[in-house]
C-alpha cells in the first residue's frame, strides 16, 4: 500500500494497537512537522489535507493521506471511523492575514465552517480530544510589550477573527460537553525546518520570501519601515517549527493522560526580532550581502507582537530551543533537499 492510500478498518491489528491522531492540515509545512513528532513519540498519525497549500511529498512514507477539505463533514467522519482515531490536531485552514482582507468569505468558510465540520464529525463518532491551531493574530495590535493569554483579543483581519471564533466554539463545546477535552495553541511566527526537504512554501511569509529573492538574485523587501518600533520595521516573535511540533505532542499526551490543561497557550519566545534584524541574520548565515528594498506596509500587519509563554513552558514542554541564526540556517538549507 502506498503512503497515500487509505487503509481499510481492521487492515492492521498492529497499527490499531497504538493511539491514532488525525492531523488535519498535516501535508502543510507545520502539519508535516507535527506528523513527524507524533511518529517519533509512537503515536500513529493519519493526515487529512485538501492540498491547497500542502504537499503530498511532505507526508512521510507509511502515513495515510486522505485528500479532502475539512468542510466535508461526512468524509471527515468516515476517516475518523476508518482509522479508529482517538484525537485530532486541527490546523487545516486559510492562514494569510493580508489576503483574508480581500477574501473574507473564503477565510470564514475554511476556518469557521471547517472548524464546525470537524468538531461535529468528532462528536458524532465519539472523538473527544482536540488540539486547535490558533494564532497570535487574535491579539491584533496589543497595547502591552509582552502579551499573555489574558491580553485582550482585538483581531484586525478576518483571519485573526476566524481563529478567535474557533476558540469560542471550542470554549462553548467544552462547557456543553465536559467530556470533550480541548486546547488552543496560539502560534506566533513559525519559521525554520526540523526535517530536510520540509519547509515553509507560503508566498506571504518573510522567511520564504527572503529565501526566494536571494536564490533568484533579487533584493529582499521589507514591507514598511515607518512603524513605531526601534528600527521602524515590524517586531515579531519567531519560534522554530520543531519546537512547536514538540509541544503539540506534549499537549496530545496530556489530553490522553487525562491531565487538566489551560484552554489556551501562547507558543512564543518572550523575545522580539525586527524584520531588519532577520535580514541581518540572513546576511550572516548565507554570506550573501544585500540591502533590502523598502516596500509599502501590508494591511493587517501590527507593529509589534511578542508573547510570554510561561504557561506553555509549565504544562506542555514548550521552550524556544533555537536561536534566530539557527532558525534562518535550517530554513535556508531545507529547500535544498528533494524528497522522494
Amino acid at each position: 500500500m502506498s503512503n497515500h492510500e487509505v487503509p481499510q478498518p481492521g487492515e492492521s491489528d498492529t497499527a490499531t494497537a497504538t493511539p491514532c491522531w488525525l492531523v488535519a492540515g498535516g501535508a502543510g509545512y507545520i502539519g508535516a512537522h507535527i506528523v513527524r513528532a507524533f511518529l517519533a513519540a509512537g503515536i500513529r498519525p493519519v493526515v487529512l489535507d485538501d492540498l491547497s497549500s500542502g504537499h503530498r511529498e511532505f507526508v512521510p512514507a507509511g502515513v495515510p493521506l486522505v485528500v479532502c477539505s475539512v468542510v466535508n463533514q461526512e468524509l471527515v467522519e468516515q476517516v475518523l471511523l476508518d482509522h479508529q482515531v482517538s484525537g485530532i490536531v486541527h490546523l487545516a485552514g486559510f492562514k494569510y492575514a493580508g489576503v483574508s482582507m480581500q477574501r473574507p468569505l473564503h477565510t470564514y468558510t475554511q476556518n469557521v465552517t471547517g472548524m464546525v465540520s470537524v468538531l461535529t464529525a468528532a462528536q458524532n463518532v465519539g472523538v473527544n480530544k482536540f488540539v486547535f491551531s490558533s494564532s497570535a493574530g487574535v491579539y491584533g495590535t496589543p497595547s502591552v510589550e509582552l502579551v499573555t493569554e489574558t491580553t485582550p483579543t482585538t483581531p484586525e483581519s478576518p483571519y485573526g477573527e476566524s481563529k478567535l471564533v474557533g476558540e469560542w466554539i471550542l470554549r462553548d463545546l467544552t462547557r456543553a460537553d465536559p467530556s470533550f477535552k480541548a486546547v488552543s495553541l496560539r502560534y506566533f511566527n513559525v519559521v525554520g525546518s526540523g526535517a530536510p526537504g520540509v519547509y515553509d512554501t507560503s508566498p506571504h511569509n518573510v522567511f520564504p520570501l527572503v529565501i526566494a529573492a536571494i536564490r533568484a538574485g533579487e533584493t529582499p523587501r521589507i514591507n514598511g519601515d515607518d512603524y513605531p518600533t526601534p528600527d521602524g520595521t515590524c517586531v515579531r516573535d519567531y519560534v522554530h517549527v520543531a519546537d512547536l511540533a514538540r509541544s503539540h505532542v506534549a499537549a496530545a499526551k496530556a489530553l490522553m493522560d487525562g491531565r487538566e490543561l489551560a484552554p489556551i497557550y501562547n507558543l512564543g519566545s518572550g523575545l522580539g526580532a525586527s524584520v531588519k534584524q532577520i535580514m541581518d541574520a540572513f546576511r550572516r548565515v548565507t554570506g550573501i550581502d544585500f540591502t533590502p528594498a523598502i516596500a509599502p506596509r501590508r494591511a493587517g500587519d501590527p507593529a509589534r507582537i511578542v508573547a510570554s509563554a510561561e504557561l506553555a513552558a509549565r504544562d506542555i514542554d514548550w521552550a524556544n530551543r533555537h536561536t534566530i541564526d539557527e532558525m534562518v540556517r535550517t530554513a535556508w538549507e531545507a529547500p535544498l533537499v528533494t524528497l522522494n
